[in-house]
């Protein structure tokens, strides 16, 4: 049988409970369908992308093995965010839960659902720090290495936070 794939899922969340929702996010990323919750990042605070007229966001990032494909994945994804209430509504808006897909073992796929490499995180602190911290020699299909982008980029705010204690 072959063996797993590597799979890393930037997670993030700022609406009704933010803490909560990433926690129960990677618990649920362990019970995808072929798929296993390798380990998670700290938690980072960072501010919006996008309109500033929203709350901080909470993000993280897991590492999977599964034996999914690139495709299925996403679905699963999609169809986890669905179940934590996201709603799609303006472009880098708030929302309960918004799960990426960065990378896939080495792929590097463009085509219309899915582009990988994430084609966004080279430019975001709050998806490379936390992915750095997972995997500090960890390597773009290109051969960049997470921790060298990491440090080029200003940290913008960009926090380590502890979840919250349940009330």
């Amino acid at each position: 049988m072959n063996r797993p794939h590597r799979a890393w899922i930037g997670l993030g969340s700022n609406l009704d409970d933010p803490h909560g929702h990433i926690e129960r996010a990677l618990a649920e990323l362990d019970g995808l369908p072929l798929t296993r919750r390798l380990r998670a990042s700290p938690r980072y605070a960072s501010r919006p992308v996008g309109p500033a007229d929203q709350p901080d966001f909470v993000n993280a990032v897991a590492e999977l093995a599964t034996r999914l494909s690139p495709l299925a994945l996403l679905d699963q994804l999609q169809a986890l965010e669905q179940r934590h209430g996201r709603v799609r509504g303006r472009r880098w808006g708030p929302r309960t839960l918004d799960l990426d897909l960065l990378l896939f073992d080495t792929h590097d796929i463009e085509i219309p659902r899915l582009t990988l490499p994430h084609a966004e995180m080279t430019r975001r602190a709050f998806v490379l720090v936390p992915l750095a911290d997972l995997e500090p020699r960890l390597r773009l299909p290109d051969g960049r290495e997470v921790a060298s982008l990491a440090a080029t980029l200003a940290p913008d705010g960009l926090r380590q936070v502890l979840p919250e204690a349940p009330q």
